[in-house]
């Protein structure tokens, strides 16, 4: 995984990948390969086998990250894209590679069962609360709210499901559930494409990290990765130990919890337009950060998880 990332930004810096070519090859990862990955891996699965304990357990210590987080900064916009960010982990491009490589298989089916709602949870409900800290900015301010909530939350529902990461999951569960098998025209090609996401999530990693600047947003940033990549999965390891839950479901969503600050962070901060330099350094730093924090992460949960 270091290695790809590397010569991904290694390949940036020699001017091998231009800066511009970040945003096609990010819509070849996400809108092709992650796509025939997530189809594929989920179209032989029962509903019935999909274990969602340990993912409850997963959003309770987002949960309890973002609202301590709301908590200590105060309710502001700024404060919930802070939460957004302490809490929000990168599950696709740099989590699916990790965990099929660590955990195989049937991690990646756990992973998947997360990443099925993942974003549809926590970003609807971090719209509610941008929403309203949001109205309350505009009402101390003087100005009026430009659109009801209710519209927007519903908004961000559809959007939630309607994307290339959740979609192709829910079509392939469906799938699963029909009996039917894909025949051999189909599923080489979506096994030559899912194969082809790990290496080429890893390389725009690196290129993604080559381009970006920091510049005096360190302190943020490094208060936000400390936040992500260590508390995130201690937390969710304390709460694991203390309801008696273990084994490989748990310790991918520990897995999940460790990886550095996600993309959607950006976007978000982009929309409501605030701290989008602090979280774009964020998930730089944090992921610069993942690639000493993660391996010990690993380490302690094959110690304490089995």
């Amino acid at each position: 995984m270091i290695l790809c990332i590397g010569a991904g930004f290694l390949a940036a810096r020699l001017g091998w990948v231009r800066a511009a070519a970040i945003k096609d090859l990010s819509n070849l990862v996400f809108l092709l390969l992650t796509p025939a990955l997530l189809f594929r891996t989920m179209g032989a699965v029962r509903v019935q086998e999909l274990d969602f304990q340990p993912v409850a357990l997963y959003f309770l210590a987002a949960g309890l990250i973002f609202s301590v987080s709301i908590g200590l900064c105060g309710f502001s916009t700024r404060s919930a894209a802070r939460g957004l960010a302490n809490m929000f982990s990168n599950t696709v491009m740099i989590g699916v590679p990790l965990v099929g490589l660590v955990h195989g298989q049937q991690g990646l089916v756990t992973l998947f069962t997360l990443v099925s709602l993942h974003a549809l949870i926590l970003l609807t409900a971090a719209t509610v609360v941008f929403e309203l800290a949001e109205a309350r900015e505009s009402q101390q301010g003087g100005k009026s709210a430009a659109q009801p909530m209710w519209r927007t939350v519903l908004q961000a529902v559809r959007n939630g499901i309607v994307h290339p990461v959740p979609l192709p999951i829910l079509a392939g569960l469906l799938f699963a559930q029909t009996g039917l098998v894909l025949p051999e025209v189909v599923d080489r090609p979506l096994q030559v494409m899912g194969q082809a996401l790990g290496p080429m999530a890893l390389l725009l990693v690196g290129i993604t990290l080559a381009y970006t600047k920091v510049g005096r947003n360190l302190r943020d940033a490094v208060g936000i990765s400390l936040v992500k990549n260590l508390v995130h999965p201690l937390l969710l390891l304390a709460l694991a130990w203390a309801f008696g839950m273990n084994g490989l479901p748990v310790a991918v969503m520990f897995t999940a919890a460790a990886l550095p600050v996600g993309a959607n962070v950006f976007l978000f901060t982009q929309r409501y337009g605030v701290m989008q330099e602090e979280v774009s350094a964020s998930i730089a730093v944090s992921t610069a950060l993942a690639l000493i924090t993660v391996p010990l992460m690993l380490v302690l949960a094959q110690r304490l998880l089995g």
